[in-house]
């Protein structure tokens, strides 16, 4: 319904509603008032009840500010940038900015524009964009069954004041079926700068783990000194204990079928792995070589070096909602800088790296070898779970000639559910005779 004929509607509504005298009727029309304008109740109510609409009223019209090519421009960095939050692509734009430069051609209006947008406007002018991307998550992590005594649970807020205490977790890659062996990305995130590697293993064995975590640990610019798990059980086991007790990392894991003691990284698996690699099942080393190649390269100095992220300041009640105040985005990189703690070898040799790199290139390269990747994906139909047998007493129910009662409460004994159905079938036969 177009604007004009959402006015017309309205004032034609408005009539009808005023003639009306009974309150059952009124009510009819405002529930039909709703559905056909795609509004709440209470908005219905003040519109039949408000000023009569004016046809003749002007439309109000203001000129885009920004023109159509920014737009666009800002569709091509939010596509590149891993479809960063209006908050964090704010801070994208003048650290991007030598690499916009040289790929689109700017005016200094131009630029002087697209450096004033606001997160907000960032967000209006992407909305329509933004609506194709959108899928479930879901996981196979099992409870694991040993050592959780001797492992602490940590349900606080982490506060912590330097970097090394990490979060980690797997992501399947099962695709619509968990059986048989299937790849997994092991997933860690740094609480203190927001670092992330990923490392993607065949099964989720206790050895392919304490693997993937040691060559983690290696590629770190810091100090690796605790790691916080769920208690699934590739993490909760005899492997990675030992390992753990011998390097001298404490150990942490959540409560049981809690996700939110780990919503770092939990988020880190939507927005590093399941937004990249997608919903597909991978169940060759091919696929796992492909992947971690992409993972230790270009991917690892992506996320950490060009995408900044936000971490919560505080949370404030105002009523009943709560506020929540963030500080001000910066890249993972930048706060290890910042903060002056870390490996000053490393830190620096990625400062010089990223004046060197462009970041447009290397997501462009991210997004070759995730085309390759899923090019790797399992085209095997897989068995899926057979359905549900249906109970006896809707089989016999589907089989019988009469029809039963509907006030009847099915699952019960079968020798009392005969009984029922004789006396209603006896009761039917002298009802018709």
């Amino acid at each position: 319904m177009g604007p004009l004929a959402r006015r017309e509607y309205v004032r034609h509504m408005q009539g009808r509603y005023r003639a009306i005298g009974r309150r059952s009727e009124k009510s009819r029309l405002l529930t039909e008032v709703s559905e056909n304008l795609g509004c709440r109740r209470k908005h219905a109510i003040r519109l039949m009840n408000g000023k009569n609409v004016d046809l003749d009223k002007p439309w109000r019209k203001r000129d885009p500010i920004y023109p159509e090519r920014l737009v666009r421009i800002l569709e091509k960095l939010w596509e590149a940038s891993q479809q960063a939050w209006s908050v964090r692509l704010k801070k994208v734009l003048p650290l991007w900015m030598p690499s916009i430069r040289r790929r689109f051609v700017l005016t200094r209006e131009e630029e002087k524009q697209l450096l004033a947008m606001s997160a907000a406007t960032m967000d209006r002018r992407l909305s329509s964009y933004k609506r194709k991307r959108s899928r479930k998550i879901y996981g196979k992590t099992k409870p694991g069954r040993w050592l959780r005594q001797t492992i602490p649970i940590q349900t606080e807020s982490w506060n912590v004041s330097d970097p090394g205490w990490l979060e980690i977790d797997t992501v399947s890659h099962s695709g619509p079926s968990a059986a048989g062996l299937f790849a997994y990305t092991v997933n860690q995130t740094d609480l203190f700068s927001g670092w992330t590697e990923c490392r993607a293993i065949l099964g989720k064995g206790a050895e392919e783990v304490k693997g993937a975590i040691e060559e983690m640990r290696a590629d770190l610019p810091f100090e690796l000194k605790g790691l916080d798990s769920d208690n699934g059980e590739e993490f909760i086991n005899w492997v990675l204990d030992k390992y753990c007790r011998d390097s001298s990392v404490r150990r942490f894991r959540s409560r049981p079928y809690k996700k939110d003691d780990q919503a770092h990284i939990e988020q880190k698996n939507g927005t590093h792995v399941r937004k990249l690699i997608g919903y597909d099942r991978y169940d060759t080393q091919t696929a796992v070589d492909a992947m971690n190649d992409l993972y230790r390269n270009e991917w690892r100095l992506f996320c950490n070096m060009y995408l900044p992220s936000v971490k919560l300041a505080q949370k404030i009640r105002v009523g009943s909602k709560i506020k929540r105040i963030y500080h001000e985005a910066k890249t993972p990189l930048d706060r290890l800088l910042e903060s002056g703690q870390g490996d000053r070898l490393k830190l620096d040799l990625l400062k010089r790296l990223r004046e060197k790199l462009d970041p447009f290139e290397l997501s462009e390269t991210v997004d070759r070898k995730v085309a390759t990747i899923w090019k790797l994906a399992a085209k095997a139909n897989l068995q899926l779970a057979k359905p549900r047998r249906k109970p006896y007493w809707q089989r016999r129910q589907a089989e019988a000639e009469y029809e039963l009662p509907p006030q009847l409460f099915l699952p019960m004994r079968n020798l009392t559910l005969d009984r029922i159905r004789e006396q209603w079938a006896r009761e039917s036969r002298l009802h018709i005779n």
